[in-house]
């Protein structure tokens, strides 16, 4: 049954909507109770959207984002898509008290805060703000971050990224997010809040990342703690 409604929705494009089920479960040659259950799976992996006295649709697929430490542009390519972007904006001012604490610097100390809108394939996915202190990369300009992987440019520069500290909670887009994503405002969304250091253990990005909810979800790989 799930075979059979997979190959369905190959034929399918994102948004379109799939047969009733007394029509669908007679294609088929099955009881709606068994596909009821086969389409509550397929929407449980956000193949399918069910949207309440509307129908089932079929879902723009989301893309599984491991909680690893690569870039954006790393993450895409894995994947087998284009990624792409455009920064949305590049300024040079004092760290101030909060962003000088998460790159240990001082308040006065300038750093780069870069906002840019992350794409795959040519779909908006996430916007990300980064901060860097103008120290480590003083000739850095806007167009070095044009469609491309910051951690490729740190790489080429011979800053090595040695570890880093991840946090993430489930937000909603506000009314000026949701226009640059191109999604309702109050979309669900995940918010990424990524400390990265250097070998020598010095904070290098302070880096906070909204991914539309609805076109991604996290994949972790658990191992049992050793006895």
């Amino acid at each position: 049954m799930r075979r059979e409604l997979l190959a369905m929705l190959e034929r399918l494009d994102v948004g379109d909507a799939l047969p009733s089920e007394r029509r669908l479960a007679a294609e088929l040659g099955v009881s709606r109770p068994t596909l009821r259950v086969a389409i509550d799976e397929l929407a449980a992996q956000g193949l399918l959207d069910r949207r309440q006295g509307s129908g089932t649709y079929v879902a723009e697929r989301k893309i599984a984002v491991a909680l690893t430490m690569t870039s954006f542009s790393e993450d895409m390519i894995r994947r087998g898509m284009r990624p792409g972007g455009r920064v949305l904006s590049f300024r040079t001012e004092a760290a101030g008290a909060r962003i000088g604490r998460r790159l240990a610097v001082s308040p006065m100390e300038e750093v780069f805060t870069i906002r840019r809108l992350r794409l795959a394939d040519g779909a908006t996915m996430a916007i990300e703000t980064l901060y860097l202190p103008r120290a480590l990369v003083p000739e850095l300009r806007r167009e070095d971050l044009e469609g491309r992987s910051f951690y490729a440019l740190l790489r080429e520069r011979g800053i090595v990224l040695a570890s880093g500290r991840e946090t993430i909670e489930s937000t909603v887009t506000t009314a000026e997010e949701a226009e640059v994503l191109g999604v309702p405002v109050h979309a669900p969304a995940f918010l990424f809040e990524r400390i990265t250091q250097s070998e020598e253990g010095r904070p290098v990005e302070y880096v906070r990342s909204l991914y539309r909810g609805d076109r991604y979800r996290l994949e972790l790989e658990l191992k049992p703690v050793p006895r």
